[in-house]
This record gives structure tokens, C-alpha cells and sequence, in this order.
């Protein structure tokens, strides 16, 4: 067998140890919606987003009516004093039982109008709180399959390496023993092999730590992820032109309408603090029994009213006009906030933006170095056998091979995850696009 085919060889039986593995792994897909019902992390935020429901509901108690039961019974007893005709004095005692229904709507209450509307931005800023954890748990599945996948790779590498290395150790004993070659050849091919040992320990342990990652993610033992589907194919970036990326997140970002909407509750806030000046106004009513008894007699008394209360603040000193000037500094810094949020949106999405395409040039321009580096291979093996070569120019060969591929299968996962990011960064993230990098992947 050609020396060039016997050091490729290693490289075959990986990819096709991978390629049967992928038979029974699973899918990106699979693993997110794995991820999702069981991360901690995202389940901790649904939660959160589901109670934010019951609290506009409590603030929206406050414009609606209410109504309250009462209810006594006492027990009074005195003493008379002696008189003329009643030389002996006495005790009287007096029971009284009283119960009543009491009601109250708020016709006019500017403070508690603005306390609703808040709690209905509050509402919104859970929702964006929400789409926010789904994005980072999507980057985090997306982080920890690719790691794994990229570590497998990486080990694989490792091992064809190690494997080639060791072909070139035994060739070198042998040429020593039959007095074709020197030493220093055998000792250079065993410090590689040595070498090569110890970097298949670090990667075996690498990928172990990448795969219990993983796992911890899913809540699963020894998922498998699936290769890159053969010949792999990087979809470009689109819509091609950073500033389409830009415009929209402006606005749809979820970062930047949870500061739009933190914008908005500082102004309500102020409008909440102008309030103290304003009167209320309620609806009252009140519907009342009472029985007295005293001693053998007894008497049952109902009253009912209704009626409207007015409350009109004369002198608050100066906690209203105080509480104002207040809302008004913190207004002008959620303005600022808002602002700040739009500003690193534009600037994360940008820079997401170019290192995808840096990534996928990268990827291109290491796809041409492996085809060079075989090349470059080939030749050096060709020109050892023939004499032109030595054993250590072969080895460095091999091993900027093995590098160059290892460094390739990494810089198509990281273009991969790069392109979630930049949707992350462009906040239009959505779990459609877990299933698009999903179809790239082997079946």
C-alpha cells in the first residue's frame, strides 16, 4: 500500500466511526428541546414570565370595586348609684350585636391609573425577559454540541496522527537496523510519538469534559452529537449587508424594548408622582344592622347610605413636589439607558456580523490548506523515499496536516454558532433557526 494512503488511512476510519456514531445520536434539535424542559435555568425564567401574569392582575384590583363585611358584638355592664327609689342601687347590662356590608369604586384616581399601566409594562419586560432566556438557552445547547463535536474532531485528529507517527517510528527502526538511516531519525520519530501521547491523553480528557457539559445541559448520560453532513456546505450570511442587520434590532431587540418599556414606566412614574396634587374621588356605600338589649328590652336599628368621598391633598410639605423633581432625574436615566441599549445592540450586532464572515473566510482559506498541506504530504513522503527528505521533514508533514484539519472542523462549528449569535446579537433568534443549522448535520 502507497505510504501516502497508509497515512490517510487513520483519518478514514475516524470519519467513518463518527459517521457510524451519528447513526444513533442526536440531533441539535433533539438536545434544545430536551434542554428546554429540563435546563434549571430557562424552566426558573418560564416561571418568573408565568407570575408576572398574577401580578398585573393585583394591580388591576385597584380600579375595580370592593367590598367589605363587618361585624361586633359587646357585652356592657355598669353599676347604678343608690337613689331615693332605689335605695339598694343596681347592675344593668348592655349586649349589642351589629354587622355591616361597606363598598367602594374608584371614579377618579390618577395614582392608581399610572400604578396599572406600569404593571402592564412590567407585563412586557417579563415577556422580553422570556424571549431572552429562550436566546441564551439556544447559544448554550448550540456552545456545548458543538464543543463536544469539535473535541471529538480534535481527538480524532489527535489519534490519526498518532497513528501515522508511529508507522514513521517503526519505518525509522527499520531503516536504522538495516544501516539506511541514523539514529537521530528513530530518536526524532519517538519524541513525536511521545509527544502525540500526550496530546491524545489532553484530548481524550477534553472531550469528556465538553461531553459531561453537555450532558449536564440535557439531563441525559453520554449524548452523542451528530458530524457535519459530508461535503459540508456553510450557508452564506443573509440578508448580506450589515446594515439590514442593524436597522431592525433597533426596535425588535428584546433588550432594547425592555429599556423602551423601563422608559416607559419611569414616565408613568412621573405622572404617578403629579397625581399627589390631584383629588380622589370614590363611590362609598354601606349597608348596616345593629341590635342593642338592655336588661328585658331590646331594639334592631338598619341604616344604609351612599354617597361619593372626595380627597383633596391642601399640604403634603413637600413630599409631592419633592417626589417629582425625583421622577423626573430618573426619567432622564432610563432616557439614557434606553439610549446606552440601542447603541450596544447596533455595536454586537456589527461586530457579530463580521466575524461570521471572518469565520467563513477562515474556513475557506484552512479548506485550501488542508488541500496543500496533503499535497505538501504527498511530496515530502515522495521526496524522503527517494533521499531528499529526512524522516523529520516527513513528521512535520503529518503533523501540520492533522492540525490544519483539526483547526478546520473547529472554524465550520464556530461559523455555525457565530451565525446564532449574530441572530442573537440582531435579536430575531428564534428555535426556527436551531432546526436550519440542524439540517447541515449528517442524518
Amino acid at each position: 500500500m502507497p505510504r501516502r494512503f497508509k497515512t490517510l488511512l487513520p483519518i478514514a476510519i475516524a470519519t467513518s466511526l463518527l459517521l457510524s456514531l451519528s447513526a444513533h445520536a442526536q440531533s441539535l434539535q433533539e438536545v434544545y428541546d430536551a434542554a428546554r424542559a429540563y435546563d434549571a435555568s430557562y424552566l426558573a425564567a418560564r416561571a418568573l414570565a408565568d407570575s408576572a401574569q398574577y401580578r398585573l392582575e393585583q394591580s388591576r384590583s385597584l380600579v375595580r370595586p370592593s367590598a367589605n363585611l363587618a361585624g361586633s358584638l359587646t357585652r356592657a355592664e355598669a353599676d347604678s348609684p343608690p337613689t331615693s327609689t332605689n335605695p339598694t342601687g343596681g347592675r344593668f347590662g348592655t349586649t349589642t350585636a351589629a354587622v355591616s356590608v361597606s363598598g367602594k369604586q374608584p371614579l377618579f384616581n390618577r395614582g392608581n391609573d399610572a400604578t396599572v399601566s406600569q404593571a402592564e409594562k412590567s407585563f412586557e419586560i417579563a415577556s422580553a425577559d422570556l424571549r431572552i432566556a429562550e436566546h441564551d438557552l439556544i447559544i448554550r445547547v448550540a456552545q456545548a454540541y458543538f464543543d463536544v463535536l469539535v473535541a471529538q474532531d480534535a481527538l480524532a485528529a489527535t489519534q490519526a496522527n498518532k497513528k501515522a507517527v508511529s508507522e514513521q517510528l517503526a519505518s525509522a527502526k527499520r531503516n536504522f537496523e538495516v544501516g539506511t538511516a541514523t539514529i537521530t531519525d528513530t530518536r526524532e520519530a519517538q519524541a513525536r510519538f511521545d509527544l502525540a501521547t500526550a496530546q491524545e491523553i489532553a484530548g481524550d480528557n477534553d472531550l469528556r469534559t465538553k461531553q459531561i457539559a453537555l450532558d449536564q445541559l440535557v439531563g441525559r448520560n453520554n449524548v452523542m452529537a451528530r458530524p457535519l453532513a459530508v461535503p459540508v456546505v456553510l450557508p452564506p450570511v443573509a440578508p448580506p449587508n450589515v446594515d439590514d442587520w442593524v436597522g431592525p434590532s433597533l426596535s425588535d431587540h428584546p433588550s432594547v424594548r425592555k429599556a423602551q418599556l423601563g422608559f416607559d414606566i419611569a414616565k408613568l412614574e412621573t405622572d404617578k408622582a403629579r397625581a399627589g396634587n390631584l383629588p380622589t374621588i370614590d363611590a362609598v356605600g354601606s349597608l348596616g344592622t345593629s341590635r342593642a338589649s338592655v336588661s328585658s328590652n331590646s331594639g334592631t336599628t338598619t341604616n344604609a347610605q351612599v354617597g361619593v368621598q372626595l380627597s383633596l391633598p391642601l399640604y403634603t410639605g413637600g413630599a409631592v413636589q419633592n417626589r417629582i423633581k425625583e421622577t423626573l432625574s430618573l426619567e432622564e436615566k432610563s432616557r439614557n439607558d434606553l439610549e446606552a441599549a440601542r447603541r450596544a445592540v447596533a455595536q454586537g450586532t456589527r461586530v457579530a456580523f463580521f466575524g461570521v464572515q471572518s469565520g467563513q473566510a477562515q474556513a475557506k482559506a484552512l479548506e485550501a490548506a488542508e488541500s496543500s498541506s496533503k499535497l505538501a504530504l504527498e511530496a515530502t513522503q515522495l521526496g524522503y523515499k527517494v533521499g531528499v527528505r529526512v524522516n523529520l521533514d516527513v513528521l512535520n508533514a503529518q503533523l501540520q496536516l492533522f492540525n490544519t484539519q483539526r483547526d478546520l472542523s473547529k472554524a465550520r462549528y464556530d461559523v455555525l454558532l457565530a451565525s446564532l449569535r449574530l441572530r442573537q446579537a440582531a435579536g430575531t433568534l428564534a428555535p426556527g433557526d436551531v432546526n436550519a443549522v440542524n439540517a447541515l448535520l449528517s442524518r
